[in-house]
């Protein structure tokens, strides 16, 4: 196995681009298990370690951009209070260990519909940098994904970034495992309040071939959130939006749970994050949920 350690943004490109079959590797969290498990074999491995660009957060118009190796300890750390509802998935990942290696970038890269940060990243909107010799490329993340571990990117691709809006509400993440750590999700569910825009964002984890979003309880929620006043949110709407929310995904049976399960699960965490969520926009009166 050959193994390629560029030193630059551009390096790593040019290398991407003349070993299509290389397998990008920055924490290792996920392609090393498959390695070690014999489920992959590549014929190369990009090392992307040494790439001082993807190790990076900054922001760029108005926006908060995280390179794509940027780990989840820093991200917590660093830019929790700015992005509370990505904070809370990077804390629910793996070990210590772990979310001292993993990032976003990689959790987009396997693509998998488990994935921790996905549904935080589909309820704040974000976008996905993505970059070859051929030019950069923003892709929503509601339309990165296009199936079970699959996702847009062509060969000569690497993620370099992912780009959020600071938040400008409440946001709120909940996951449901079959313990309390070092888990992969049975189901998981991201909320994000954009009061502004007097809209709803969602995202839905681990209960359908990719991460997507409930828009028809987006929709709902919004229309009956009373944003100015901040009156209580009614038991119905709270049934209804957690309904909606279930009725959004498209969950299998398999070793970590039952389809049932998991749209049971999902209607119980989209009626919990809305009852905090509202609550902290209210000031935390919980009165107001």
């Amino acid at each position: 196995m050959e193994f390629l350690r560029p030193a630059s943004l551009a390096d790593a490109l040019a290398a991407r681009a003349a070993n299509p079959g290389a397998v990008p590797i920055a924490g290792g969290t996920d392609v090393m298990v498959e390695i070690n498990f014999d489920h992959r074999r590549p014929e190369s491995l990009l090392d992307l370690g040494r790439v001082a660009e993807l190790h990076e957060h900054g922001t760029d118009g108005g926006r908060i951009r995280i390179g794509a190796a940027v780990p989840y300890t820093r991200i917590i750390a660093e830019l929790g209070t700015r992005l509370p509802g990505l904070a809370m998935a990077a804390r629910t990942v793996g070990s210590p260990q772990i979310r001292n290696r993993g990032s976003v970038g990689g959790n987009l890269g396997a693509a998998s519909p488990a994935g921790d940060s996905h549904p935080a990243l589909l309820a704040a909107d974000a976008e996905v940098e993505i970059a070859s010799v051929r030019g950069t490329r923003i892709v929503a993340a509601k339309d990165f994904y296009t199936g079970v571990k699959r996702n847009v990117l062509e060969p000569d691709e690497l993620i370099t970034a992912v780009l959020l809006a600071p938040a400008t509400g409440p946001q709120q993440f909940s996951k449901i495992g079959t313990r309390n750590a070092m888990v992969i999700a049975v189901a998981a569910f991201g909320l994000a309040l954009h009061p502004e825009q007097r809209r709803v964002g969602t995202g839905v984890g681990s209960a359908a071939p990719t991460p997507r979003r409930a828009l028809d309880a987006e929709e709902f929620l919004a229309g009956e959130l009373d944003w100015e006043s901040r009156r209580p949110v009614t038991d119905s709407v709270k049934r209804r939006f957690g309904d909606l929310v279930a009725a959004a995904a498209a969950p299998i049976d398999d070793v970590r749970g039952s389809a049932a399960y998991r749209r049971h699960a999902l209607g119980v965490m989209a009626r919990r994050t809305l009852t905090w969520a509202w609550t902290d926009y209210c000031g935390g009166s919980a009165k107001c949920a």
